[in-house]
C-alpha cells in the first residue's frame, strides 16, 4: 500500500519541481510611445483632453487661485507629462488603480491627482469629477493611447539610483548647485519668471512644493535629477553629485506640510521618519519644517 501511495507522490513533485524551473520569468516593463500632438481627437472629447493639456503646461495660469504655488506640472513632468523616466503621466494613468502608503487607501488616478495638487502645488484639493480633475484624467487618458492595461510600462516615474558613494553633505550639494543649477533656478532657489509666467521653478521658499510633495525626498529628487538635469545638459552630473544636489536643495526652507499636528516632531515622526527627509532636522541653526502651516520663512 504504501508503494502504491509513495510512486504517484514521487511523480507529483516531480512534475511540480520540473514545471518550476521551466517557469517562464515574468515580463518585465513594456516600451511605450504616447501619441503625437497631431492624433488629438475632435469633439467633446479632445476639448476635454486640450483642456488637460492647457492645465498641465500652465497651471499657474489656468488653476491660479487653486495652486498655492508657482510650479506648472510639467515642472516635474517633463515634456507635459511625456517624457519617460520623468514620471510621464502615460504611465502612471495605467498604474491605478493602487494602493499607497501615504494615505493607507488604494487610490483612484484622480484621487493621486488631488494629492498632487495638495502637496506639489501647496494648494486646494480640486473635487473628484470637477472640470480641473476630469480634464487632467481625460489628458493622461488619450496619453495612454494603445498601451497594455495590468502591465509595467517602460519609463516610469524616475529611474532608480544607486547610493552615493559617500554620504551625501549639504557643503558638496551647495557647489553642485551653484555651478550648475543657480543660473536657472535661481541662488537663492526662487525660480525665474517673465509677465507672470513660470521659466524655471522655484527650488524652495513659498514659491515651490510644500514638505508632503514627492520631491520632499531626497531620494525622489536625486533620482529625477540624475535622469533629468541639468537641462540641456542631462548626463554630466554624477551619482555623487545628484544625491549631494539634492540633499541641499531639500535643506531648504519650504511650505508647511499640509498634514501638520501643531509639533513639528510630532509630524516628522508621523510622516517624515525616514533618512531620506529632512523635516523635523536642525540645518544652519534652524528647524526645517517649524515655521505656521502654508508659509516658508
Amino acid at each position: 500500500m504504501r508503494q502504491t501511495i509513495a510512486a504517484p507522490l514521487l511523480a507529483l513533485n516531480l512534475l511540480a519541481s520540473t514545471s518550476h524551473a521551466h517557469a517562464a520569468p515574468p515580463p518585465g516593463p513594456l516600451a511605450f510611445t504616447p501619441p503625437p500632438e497631431s492624433a488629438m481627437p475632435g469633439g467633446k472629447f479632445g476639448d476635454a483632453v486640450k483642456r488637460g493639456e492647457n492645465i498641465f503646461r500652465h497651471t499657474t495660469i489656468f488653476e491660479k487661485g487653486v495652486i498655492g504655488n508657482a510650479l506648472n506640472c510639467s515642472n516635474c513632468h517633463l515634456d507635459a507629462g511625456r517624457l519617460a523616466g520623468s514620471a510621464p503621466m502615460w504611465a502612471a494613468y495605467n498604474a491605478y488603480p493602487a494602493y499607497r502608503s501615504k494615505n493607507g487607501k488604494v487610490n483612484s488616478f484622480g484621487m493621486r491627482l488631488q494629492g498632487c495638487f495638495a502637496y506639489s502645488e501647496n494648494g486646494k484639493v480640486p473635487a473628484l469629477g470637477s472640470p480641473t480633475i476630469v480634464a487632467l484624467e481625460a489628458y493622461a487618458y488619450w496619453l495612454t493611447s494603445g498601451a497594455p492595461t495590468g502591465t509595467p510600462l517602460a519609463g516610469r516615474g524616475y529611474p532608480e539610483l544607486a547610493p552615493p558613494p559617500k554620504p551625501a553633505t549639504y557643503a558638496a550639494g551647495a557647489a553642485v548647485y551653484a555651478s550648475n543649477c543657480a543660473l536657472c533656478h535661481g541662488a537663492a532657489g526662487q525660480g525665474q519668471y517673465a509677465r507672470g509666467q513660470t521659466v524655471f521653478p522655484a527650488l524652495w521658499g513659498d514659491k515651490s512644493f510644500n514638505w508632503g510633495a514627492g520631491m520632499g525626498s531626497i531620494k525622489n529628487a536625486a533620482a529625477f535629477v540624475h535622469a533629468n538635469m541639468p537641462y540641456g545638459a542631462v548626463g554630466t552630473l554624477s551619482v555623487q553629485q545628484s544625491w549631494d544636489v539634492a540633499t541641499y536643495i531639500d535643506s531648504q526652507n519650504r511650505p508647511q506640510d499640509p498634514r501638520f499636528t501643531n509639533s513639528v516632531a510630532v509630524t516628522r515622526s508621523k510622516y517624515h521618519n525616514n533618512k531620506y527627509s529632512m523635516y523635523g532636522k536642525t540645518v544652519n541653526g534652524h528647524v526645517l519644517g517649524d515655521q505656521a502651516p502654508g508659509t516658508a520663512p
